[in-house]
């Protein structure tokens, strides 16, 4: 059944949050634990629909998967019947095209539909090919599939053009288990990629360097890894969505279960805004402010850089600083589709290519706005939250892939939010993802 938010806005959120094992990790995580037989535990697991998507993905490559009601995900990848990943799954979700490295890596082979992805602008996987290359496989790609071989990957040198992050866990897989060291150079330092670098070790890998851009993998034996226990890292985008909604409605909002380095780009930012920052404890930050925020301009860029991911929820906290904010975005050329739904809430905002002016008006609007992808989405949830009047949010299996219960947690902080059936005739987006 088709939903929608309904939100009655303009009221200060207050209280704690937990926030969820990270989106973004848990399902690079999962496709890592094709590289062994062994029984996998992973914990601090969300419930979220991409979540599910990967279930599928795994299953249908032979794996069995059992999650728990709680944060628990049980793997084990010993019987794999197949090697191919076909386009009906791998079309819903980019992160599924991880299982090309692993599958390389312990089998030797893999046929992976090329990745879809939320519509926010061209996404190659060209590293991810001269990368496996690089190793001794041979990569081909033949109507919509990469078809990878390898009799064997040796370990080499590679330098990626750009710090890609897709790319640098694919590699980081296969390379895995080359003959050999792998120096990876130019390698992305996304906090995920350090998440992905400690749950292999913890298997048995030996990956130093993560967290840098430059990363070293002595590749190991076959049947080296084995299984284990691994939490999943604190999801860094979720825990940074509800500090912005706090701090959009003049509200003190507390996230808890949360590594304060990973949102230091935008800490930062929120402080000369003229939000109140402080860390009650070290896996918890609090902010809260009284006033209205001042304009600031920021340029989105690869880790520890600005994240695009949360360009377009901070553009709905600039929607209503004071002054005049300039937004760049510089990793992708299609990520301003939230801008036309905070302009039907009341927003200032003008677009010229890859650049976003906006001018700060004392308050939004509620009004009927869609969730174009999983970040517009976030931002229209803040919206909702900061706005005067109801705002409706339509087009949540966006949201629904990344966030757990976002009703709930919004609900805990004192927000007047509800989901409910929506029974309009509207056509429902196209599914893409992040």
């Amino acid at each position: 059944m088709t939903e929608k938010l309904i939100i009655h806005g303009g009221k200060a959120l207050r209280g704690e949050v937990e926030i969820s094992g990270a989106k973004n990790s848990v399902l690079k995580l999962m496709a890592a634990t094709l590289l062994t037989g062994d029984s996998i535990e992973l914990r601090n697991v969300p419930h979220l629909s991409d979540v599910g998507v990967m279930t599928q993905v795994l299953k249908h490559l032979g794996c069995d998967v059992d999650q728990q009601d709680d944060d628990r995900l049980y793997i084990q990848a010993k019987n794999i019947t197949s090697c191919e990943a076909p386009y009906d799954l791998v079309r819903k979700m980019r992160a599924s095209f991880d299982v090309l490295g692993s599958l390389l890596g312990r089998f030797g082979e893999a046929r992976v539909a090329l990745p879809g992805g939320c519509s926010i602008g061209k996404r190659s996987v060209d590293l991810h090919v001269k990368g496996l290359m690089a190793l001794g496989a041979e990569v081909e790609i033949n109507h919509g599939y990469v078809e990878a071989k390898a009799t064997r990957l040796v370990g080499a040198e590679i330098l990626l053009d750009t710090p890609s992050v897709g790319a640098t866990e694919n590699i980081m897989l296969a390379a895995t288990m080359a003959e050999g060291s792998t120096i990876l150079s130019n390698a992305a330092q996304e906090p995920e990629i350090v998440d992905l670098a400690n749950f292999l070790n913890a298997m048995g890998a030996d990956i130093s360097g993560a967290g840098t851009n430059e990363i070293v993998i002595n590749g190991v034996k076959p049947g080296t890894l084995h299984g284990t226990t691994y939490s999943v890292m604190p999801d860094r985008i979720e825990a940074a969505t509800y500090l912005m909604a706090g701090v959009g409605t003049l509200g003190d909002v507390t996230v808890n279960n949360v590594l304060p380095v990973h949102l230091s780009s935008l800490t930062h930012k929120l402080i000369e805004m003229g939000a109140d920052i402080e860390m009650p404890t070290p896996n918890s930050i609090r902010i809260r402010s009284d006033r209205r925020l001042q304009a600031q301009n920021i340029v989105t860029q690869p880790y520890p850089g600005f994240p695009t991911d949360l360009q377009a929820p901070f553009m709905t906290l600039l929607s209503t600083a004071d002054g005049v904010s300039i937004v760049k975005e510089t990793i992708y050329e299609n990520r301003f589709k939230q801008v036309g739904e905070l302009k039907r809430m009341g927003a200032d905002i003008s677009v010229e290519r890859d650049v976003a002016v906006i001018t700060g008006v004392p308050h939004l609007s509620g009004a009927e706005v869609n969730a174009h992808d999983l970040r517009a989405g976030a931002a229209m949830v803040i919206a909702g939250v900061m706005a005067e009047g109801a705002t409706q949010v339509f087009d949540l299996h966006h949201l629904d892939r990344g966030y757990e219960d976002v009703v709930g947690k919004m609900q805990s902080l004192g927000a007047t939010i509800e989901r409910v059936p929506d029974n309009s005739e509207r056509p429902v987006s196209e599914e893409t993802s992040a």
